[in-house]
């Protein structure tokens, strides 16, 4: 047996010689069959085949025009993005028929508009899980001739028909939301769930504003645009996703922007209108420490919240039944390894495409328009209206509750988890450093979320 270590050289050759062996083998085989098929094809006259073409065109080529070098340059500039923005003008029509008409510059304004966002994301810190996708969605599909936005085989179409366009990716992200909320501090205080269902008022109170909002020129909005913009007054991402895609489509990109951008903008809204509706003296109430809550409640309240949505609303059931079903797999105890990947793994990679999905929608026949600039301002409205009437609410409880509760966790009854709670902590610290409210607003806050998915559930039912 040969040894390579002892005898490298004897190796070597004997590996030479198999390789030149084989190499001889192939050329040979290649050689009589390229004969073989020639004779078998072969002309009739006895000439042989002559492979020049006497116009000097190249085999194959005869059907492709002529390039020369002055046309091959003008080809190359009509190709760039720099051209495209400065000449391009495309024709089309909208969803419902209307003819639009889209420039060059358009795109490359929207395409400013993608850069911004990932600048908030990334450099201003406002939800960059989700802001920098979504500003990479609105780059991809705004360049020239790139096609990742078109139907069927665009990369972008294809991950907005696959997840965006249907409730598929947003019930993902509910499963995923449901295995990191923890309903303890709900549990230990039901009756912040007040809290969390006076922000709605957000939601609703927000239809009127939109009607009013049609007297306006160049602004229509039916009942179901309405419902789409007026959700975001919940802070909900996935759910506002959800109604858009079921009620109006192509809203969905600039209530979808809209409402991740006033997620991410609660520490800069809330706090002025939590300090004008409180006084120094509710901002100083403190309250008592949460009771322990047993795992036996904790399994039992996903699997009860389900059973009365099924039986009350199900119309909500596969939101409110998603976010359970996480939550279920978080608490029961036994399947870690799937409360884990719908934490982490599933809910990283959904987020990732839903994002995409999104920004995929942001061209400019749909975010330049004054409709477009109304979504953005009503949703604003809403999500003021959602903390204000949380605060309200809080301080209506106080009349008649023995033990009084701090309003500034009413601020928390919008679904933005657990940002919310962390500023109303923030808010009652910055009065007294002792005061420890997070706990405390976690009840409204995730209340809120089941809230908004229960709105999101009635305005199905009646306009879906």
């Amino acid at each position: 047996m040969l040894n390579l270590k002892k005898e490298p050289m004897l190796v070597f050759k004997i590996c030479l010689v198999i390789a030149v062996v084989w190499m001889g083998v192939s050329l040979a085989s290649a050689v009589f069959s390229a004969r073989a098929q020639a004779q078998t094809a072969a002309p009739a006259s006895d000439e042989l085949p002559s492979f020049r073409n006497p116009d000097g065109i190249i085999p194959g080529s005869a059907g492709l025009p002529e390039v020369s070098l002055k046309s091959f340059a003008r080809n190359i500039l009509e190709t760039t993005g720099i051209y495209a923005f400065v000449t391009d003008k495309l024709s089309g029509e909208t969803p419902s028929g209307q003819p639009i008409t889209v420039f060059g510059w358009q795109e490359l304004l929207m395409v400013l508009v993608g850069f911004l966002i990932v600048y908030l994301g990334a450099v201003k810190g406002f939800e960059p899980l989700l802001l920098i996708p979504i500003g990479f969605g609105t780059i991809f599909v705004n360049i020239p001739f790139a096609g990742m936005g078109a139907a069927p085989h665009g990369f972008l179409n294809i991950i907005y028909e696959s997840g965006v366009g249907n409730e598929f990716f947003p019930l993902i992200i509910f499963i995923g939301i449901g295995a990191m909320t923890d309903f303890g501090p709900l549990i230990a205080n039901p009756k912040t769930a007040i809290l969390g269902a006076a922000a709605q008022f957000g939601v609703f109170g927000t239809l009127f504003f939109i009607a009013v909002a049609n007297f306006l020129p160049g602004v229509a909005f039916n009942l179901k645009e309405a419902c789409s913009v007026a959700i975001i007054g919940g802070a909900d991402g996935p759910t506002t996703i959800y109604i858009a895609a079921k009620l109006a489509p192509h809203l969905l990109a600039t209530v979808a922007v809209a409402a991740y951008s006033y997620m991410a903008l609660v520490p800069i809204i809330q706090p002025p209108i939590m300090k004008l509706l409180t006084s120094k003296k509710e901002r100083l109430i403190k309250m008592r420490q949460l009771r322990p809550v047993s795992r036996t409640e904790k399994v039992i309240f996903p699997l009860l919240v389900f059973s009365l949505t099924l039986l009350l609303i199900p119309s909500a059931a596969p939101l409110i039944g998603c976010l359970m079903f996480g939550n279920f797999l978080r608490e029961i105890g036994v399947v870690d390894r799937l409360s884990k990947t719908a934490q982490n793994e599933l809910m990283n990679i959904v987020s990732m495409f839903l994002s995409l999905g999104v920004g995929s929608q942001m061209t400019p026949e749909k975010f330049l328009n004054p409709s477009s600039l109304i979504i953005v301002v009503m949703g604003l409205v809403a999500f003021c209206i959602a903390t204000a009437t949380g605060i309200c609410v809080a301080k209506i409880m106080n009349l008649f509750l023995k033990e009084k509760i701090n309003p500034l966790i009413g601020s928390a009854g919008v679904s933005a988890v657990p940002m919310a709670a962390r500023v109303a902590n923030k808010v009652g610290q910055q009065y007294d450093p002792g005061n420890f409210l997070l706990m405390h607003a976690m009840g409204p806050n995730v209340a809120g979320v089941i809230g908004t998915a229960i709105a999101a559930g009635v305005m199905i039912a009646v306009y879906g």
